[in-house]
């Protein structure tokens, strides 16, 4: 029996009550899903975490502000209080914080344009209350069932998921290791404080080297001091204008952020040198292994922190959203930015970091497992007529900085994004690849990424030539290879590509 098999519109991707992902099979739901189409959207009980409210927690907002009295307010429940601080000073002086029953969130009047702000505030910084959390107030008001799953043992679990991270990340020791409830929430933490530590000394300018994840995108436009402070180097082999960068900012430069590699298009810059060029021009360098996990590649030792989405591979059932954050024990701020990262993260939920636990054992063997079938993949996909470009670690114009820092050969990730010689749809609709955002997951999934990512760009001929610009065609679809026999998945892409 196949290990694939169709999965209906907004079935959650594992069926399961935290899932971080959901079906989405068809390009006719994925338009519909970005246009809030309710034909579409009323299939959806789970979404990508970040983008689509957990209706653990609408049940329990929706619950509190009926107890609270809310009448033309929105209410947004957050994972801490100083998230709720913070985006009380977002919003201005028409919002404001509120605590119930141990829970934190903001209360604003309800307007589309204050709700869409505080929405994509929360989106960018992971600032949303755990779904576990929200499921465990709603039970213990007897209004849920508790869901079962494995945990690991409370007192063991953070200890658990450090011991694997130092494996993760060579070069880490377990105290320079923190959690956070989420990827964004990490990048958020760490960034911001290497940056206001920067600022401190004048330096305030921050290079973003490639095409990076949309809400990575969205913090450094957000929190640069001001447009000029912001500075995007679109190819990570353009090393002749990341040098013109560095000497335009001069003794303003804050640092640089890149993915490694970068998300989708898989692209390595050769971080040896663009880490020495920063560092030498006091700039600091933040780096993020999430797209083929830090069990591949070797990044701490040219990063002053590196940041990751726990999310993938690490939570490699997909059921957990949680990130982190490793500080580089010899890098010149190591100190200062222990104490304020740690300041500044949210705190992982209990039950998020015992779920976390009980499946990060299996972190590295998920991680050599996809390495070995995305290598055979990618040769398929290579050699399929119906396919344009195949992108992926070893790709001919960045295989050369991907291999001076993989640890050992074969390591590449699961993530291999292509493009098509025929239309979309006519290929993706027919895939029997369980289709939703995500990746680094035992199962295997594909998406149309630049349609669920950046669609105002796809539907805009201003933002067409911003993706052509970066070199994005956006009818890519984004596949991350799952455990299941090779065979099986080559046959599931056969039923679109063929």
């Amino acid at each position: 029996m196949s290990a694939f098999t169709s999965l209906p519109l907004g079935q959650p991707i594992p069926n399961r009550p935290h899932a971080v992902s959901c079906s989405i099979p068809t390009m006719r739901d994925v338009i519909g899903y970005e246009e809030k189409d309710p034909a579409v959207t009323q299939h959806l009980r789970s979404g990508y975490p970040r983008f689509v409210l957990h209706q653990f927690n609408q049940q329990l907002t929706t619950l509190f502000a009926t107890e609270l009295g809310l009448v033309e307010e929105t209410l947004w429940l957050t994972s801490s209080t100083r998230t709720a601080a913070d985006l009380v000073r977002e919003l201005g002086s028409s919002a404001r914080p509120t605590e119930y029953q141990g829970i934190h969130g903001v209360v604003h009047p309800a307007s589309a344009q204050n709700d869409l702000h505080a929405k994509r505030y929360l989106q960018n910084t992971g600032g949303f209350l755990s779904s576990r959390e929200a499921e465990d107030a709603l039970v213990s008001r007897g209004e849920l069932s508790p869901t079962a799953e494995q945990l690991a043992p409370l007192a063991d679990a953070a200890d658990t998921i450090r011991g694997v991270l130092v494996n993760a990340h060579a070069g880490s020791r377990a105290d320079d290791i923190l959690l956070a409830p989420s990827g964004m929430n990490a990048f958020h933490g760490a960034w911001r404080s290497v940056a206001d530590l920067q600022a401190e000394r004048g330096r305030t300018v921050w290079i973003q080297l490639g095409w990076l994840y949309l809400d990575t995108i969205a913090q450094l436009k957000r929190f640069t001091s001001g447009p000029t402070d912001y500075v995007n180097v679109t190819d990570v082999n353009d090393l002749a204008t990341l040098k013109a960068a560095i000497a335009t900012a001069g003794d303003r430069l804050g640092g640089l952020v890149t993915e490694v590699p970068t998300n989708p298009l898989v692209q390595t810059a050769d971080i040896e040198q663009v880490a020495a060029l920063i560092h030498a021009a006091g700039g600091r360098v933040v780096l993020d292994p999430t797209l083929v996990s830090p069990f591949n590649i070797r990044l701490l030792e040219y990063a002053d922190v590196v940041v990751n989405s726990l999310t993938k591979y690490a939570a490699n059932e997909g059921d957990v959203i949680a990130g982190s954050v490793i500080i580089n024990p010899k890098g010149s701020d190591a100190a200062e930015l222990r104490e304020r990262i740690t300041n500044r993260l949210d705190p992982v939920y209990q039950r998020d970091l015992r779920r976390l636990a009980a499946q990060i054992p299996a972190y590295e063997s998920t991680v050599q497992r996809t390495n070995q079938t995305a290598l055979v993949v990618v040769e398929y996909l290579r050699k399929h007529p119906a396919v344009n470009e195949v992108f992926w670690s070893l790709q001919p114009s960045t295989a050369e900085n991907f291999k001076k820092i993989a640890r050992r050969p074969g390591n590449i990730g699961s993530m291999i994004s292509f493009t098509l010689s025929r239309p979309l749809a006519e290929v993706y609709d027919r895939i029997l690849i369980p289709k939703g955002p995500s990746f680094g997951m035992v199962h295997s999934l594909i998406c149309p990424f630049i349609y669920l990512a950046h669609y105002d760009l796809v539907t805009s001929e201003t933002g067409r030539q911003k993706l052509a610009a970066a070199g994005i065609n956006p009818e890519l679809l984004r596949l991350s290879v799952g455990t299941e026999p090779v065979e099986e998945i080559i046959a599931a892409l056969a039923a679109g590509l063929d």
